[in-house]
């Protein structure tokens, strides 16, 4: 069954998420006290409603119980965020997430019982991780430790096949995509030999993808 979605504030965090939910064929609820934001909204999905307050009682009167996902994404309203949060969750939604500014916020919503998440500290986490990490185009860090990391192929790898590079064997790592000018292959050819412009997809820990690049992103 297709999953269904409520996205509650649709500021630049939640538009951007609920046109993307909804472009991929999700059944999605946009929810936000701005009305010209909700018109926006309705160019992507029939289910676009201006709400006056974010109560229980009109959350409910719009169907957020009925959704398997509810995220909440007015971050830079704490009082708001934190009891629209509360909300959702006393509803009976299977799966609350909830935008938060900081630390001191994203506690008290997962106090709620929310998933948190912090997308202007994510986002200048992995702006920092591009501009020290030489070659790396980007990355996703995983709460197990381990980093899905794009890097361009550095000029030790072009020429060379995985067979020669031995990556598992020699940095504990996974080489896992290729990207050719925005075509991906995950079904790599062991034997394929590495171009200029390539791009690849690591997965392993920061360690060993850090050694690795380093390794192989000189001349």
């Amino acid at each position: 069954m297709n999953q269904s979605f409520a996205v509650i504030g649709l500021g630049r965090f939640g538009m951007a998420l609920a046109i993307k939910l909804a472009s991929e064929g999700k059944e999605v609820i946009g929810i936000d006290m701005d009305e010209e934001r909700v018109k926006e909204f309705r160019d992507y999905s029939d289910y676009a409603y201006v709400a006056t307050s974010m109560s229980k009682k009109v959350l409910q009167e719009i169907c957020v119980q009925d959704c398997d996902v509810a995220i909440v994404c007015m971050g830079s309203q704490l009082e708001t965020s934190i009891l629209t949060t509360l909300n959702v969750i006393h509803l009976g939604v299977k799966e609350v997430i909830a935008r938060a500014t900081n630390e001191a916020h994203g506690e008290i919503l997962e106090k709620l019982g929310a998933q948190v998440v912090y997308p202007e500290k994510d986002m200048a986490l992995r702006l920092a991780n591009r501009l020290i990490r030489k070659h790396l185009v980007d990355f996703i860090s995983l709460d197990s430790g381990i980093d899905i990391s794009e890097i361009v192929v550095g000029n030790r790898m072009i020429g060379h096949s995985l067979i020669d590079l031995r990556v598992r064997e020699k940095y504990h790592i996974n080489i896992v995509g290729l990207i050719q000018k925005n075509k991906v292959t995950v079904d790599i050819d062991p034997n394929y030999q590495f171009q200029q412009d390539d791009k690849v997809v690591l997965i392993g820990t920061t360690k060993y993808i850090d050694k690795f690049i380093n390794h192989y992103s000189g001349n």
